[in-house]
């Protein structure tokens, strides 16, 4: 829906082709199976999706969703201690069912009159050559078809067959890497026991530095006054699917935050587990040859461990940037120049995601270099001084936030504030306001 937002102004139409139904509203969809885990958007995701459909993030807040500041609503306790919860808000997110926000982005697109969704149809094959792609060929109700088309942009996600066909095209040489830690997610939603609306995000996040196998878990407040709940794990820890262990392997975590939260909610849901997590990646903007008429974006690009939430919004920084390379239309080596600049939003979510993955014991596909393992120290260091430093935290948000590279880290400003080290001494248990302090003081009375 947002590859139709970025090129609907420049194009007389566009057809959607979708394997499955669409909901009327914000409801499960089939073929995202990834929807039962918490989602969200960075400021760098939210701002692309404003800019590509404005009065998005104004319709997801009068719809329930959640606009969180950071890092002045986050009660985080990282590997290096619990993070302040500053008074000055640098950064934000949107919080929301990943159905809310697929429904309020999806019913702009298709109330577009440009704009036609084929439902239970799928793309079987690309049509042209390895010079230029005219079309697709389609299969509708058993039934196939050949579809000619000026630019046919893949946003199928983990299941592209995009590289299958390049190489029928005879485009071959594409570099693929996978990165996969095991870890597993299981994901319940709760009726909160508090009133939601500005209440924070909690988050316990894993150690990899201990001898036992990194787990975590997170309370992300969403639209309906509930709490989306993740809890993840590594291979020899991963989280249960029955219902009866959810909470007792919550409270298993490096701090008992997440359960002690959960005992007066209320469960909605089941326990939904998976373990597609690994990061995979494809370098498109490496090959020698790339047909004109043809994008990807996206998963179909490149997936992310869930774990860091950065999926969502680097899908919608990538389509932003397709958006701002068709102002001067269809032009020669338009799409390799797409290619590239998708490539760029991507590049900063890989390096965060594997540059964890890697130090996990049981990730496939790569290993830490010194030079890796040099770096790590240095975040761990950079880390430990946000805890008691305005100025480290808000460089790290930066970066986490998808608004700055990787390399604003090493700034002389950054780094001096990582050789002081924190400026106000470590907290040693979560930070929470007065008012959030009553809550709960409520809540163990009731207990």
């Amino acid at each position: 829906m947002l590859a139709a937002a970025a090129i609907r102004d420049h194009v007389d139409f566009i057809d959607i082709i979708e394997a499955h139904d669409l909901p009327e509203g914000p409801e499960p969809r089939l073929g995202v199976p990834q929807a039962v885990h918490i989602h969200l958007l960075h400021t760098g995701g939210a701002e692309a999706i404003a800019r590509l459909l404005p009065g998005t993030v104004d319709q997801l807040l009068a719809a329930g969703a959640h606009r969180i500041p950071m890092t002045t609503n986050m009660v985080i306790y990282s590997p290096e201690g619990w993070y302040r919860r500053w008074n000055k808000a640098t950064h934000y997110l949107i919080a929301a069912s990943r159905d809310l926000t697929d429904y309020i982005i999806r019913e702009q697109i298709c109330n577009d009159p440009r704009v036609t969704v084929h439902t239970r149809t799928k793309a079987i094959g690309l049509v042209g050559s390895r010079s230029r792609v005219t079309g697709l060929h389609i299969s509708t109700s058993g039934q196939q078809e050949t579809w000619e088309a000026d630019l046919v942009i893949d946003a199928s996600g983990r299941s592209t067959r995009t590289p299958k066909w390049l190489s029928e095209l005879g485009i071959r040489g594409l570099v693929e890497d996978t990165i996969d830690s095991g870890l597993a997610y299981a994901s319940r939603i709760y009726r909160a026991p508090v009133p939601t609306h500005n209440w924070p995000m909690i988050s316990v996040q894993g150690d990899p530095r201990l001898p036992q196998p990194a787990s975590a878990g997170g309370i992300l407040p969403i639209e309906g006054d509930r709490w989306h709940v993740s809890l993840m794990g590594a291979p020899g820890r991963q989280p249960p699917r029955s219902a009866d262990a959810f909470e007792p392997f919550a409270r298993s975590l490096r701090h008992p935050i997440v359960a002690d939260l959960l005992k007066k909610a209320e469960p909605l849901t089941n326990v939904s587990v998976t373990h597609s997590t690994a990061n995979r990646r494809y370098y498109y903007e490496r090959l020698k040859a790339w047909p004109e008429g043809l994008v990807a974006l996206g998963d179909s690009v490149a997936a992310f461990n869930p774990m860091y939430g950065h999926g969502m919004s680097v899908v919608a920084q990538g389509a932003l940037a397709l958006r701002d390379l068709l102002s001067n239309g269809l032009t020669p080596g338009l799409t390799r120049r797409a290619q590239r600049a998708i490539a760029r939003p991507i590049n900063v979510a890989w390096a965060l995601a594997v540059g964890q993955d890697i130090h996990l014991p049981n990730t496939t596909g790569k290993s830490p270099t010194i030079a890796d393992r040099l770096l790590r120290r240095y975040v761990s260091r950079l880390s430990h001084t946000a805890t008691g430093s305005f100025h480290a935290a808000t460089a790290l948000t930066d970066v986490l936030t998808l608004q700055a590279p990787p390399s604003s880290l090493v700034r002389p400003s950054v780094l001096l504030a990582a050789v002081n080290g924190p400026l106000r001494q470590q907290l040693d248990s979560p930070q929470f306001t007065p008012a959030e302090r009553a809550l709960l003081s409520g809540l163990d009375e009731q207990l």
